[in-house]
């Protein structure tokens, strides 16, 4: 099979996942994808590929902005107003890795994204399943 045919079969994979996944899962997806892109720039910064580095910043900071502009800072209080400041950091170090071709800068966004990753993982079930019921009854309040 050709590479261009593995590729449309991920991004068919990817688009089913996409449809089939309940919010935890997406957010899950999200940060994952952030990583990878991560990742794949700083491969393209050590093979000095510039436009591929572009490119995978880019995506990295378009998911990263995505996951602080989802943010509940109503709801999350203190918390989400934390989230949204180091994802905001996220993204400026990213510029700067990117200005400045600095490897340790996205090491240092990886470093930050892998925990809340790790972390959002490790949530059980029961606890998701009473999230989204509060979800569901705000929105019937509204």
């Amino acid at each position: 099979m050709s590479l261009k045919g593995i590729n449309a079969y991920r991004k068919g994979n990817l688009k089913q996942d996409v449809a089939n996944a309940d919010p935890h899962k997406l957010t899950l997806m999200l940060l994952q994808g952030a990583l990878d892109r991560i990742a794949y720039a700083k491969g393209a910064m050590e093979r000095k590929e510039l436009v591929v580095k572009a490119d995978y910043i880019s995506k990295a900071s378009a998911i990263i902005m995505h996951l602080r502009d989802t943010l509940d800072l109503e709801v999350g209080g203190e918390v989400a107003e934390n989230m949204f400041a180091l994802y905001n950091y996220m993204v400026e170090r990213l510029n700067d890795a990117h200005f400045n071709n600095d490897l340790n800068m996205l090491d240092e966004v990886s470093s930050l994204l892998t925990p809340i990753r790790d972390a959002w993982v490790q949530i059980p079930e029961d606890a998701k399943q009473e999230a989204y019921e509060v979800q569901r009854q705000n929105r019937q309040a509204i």
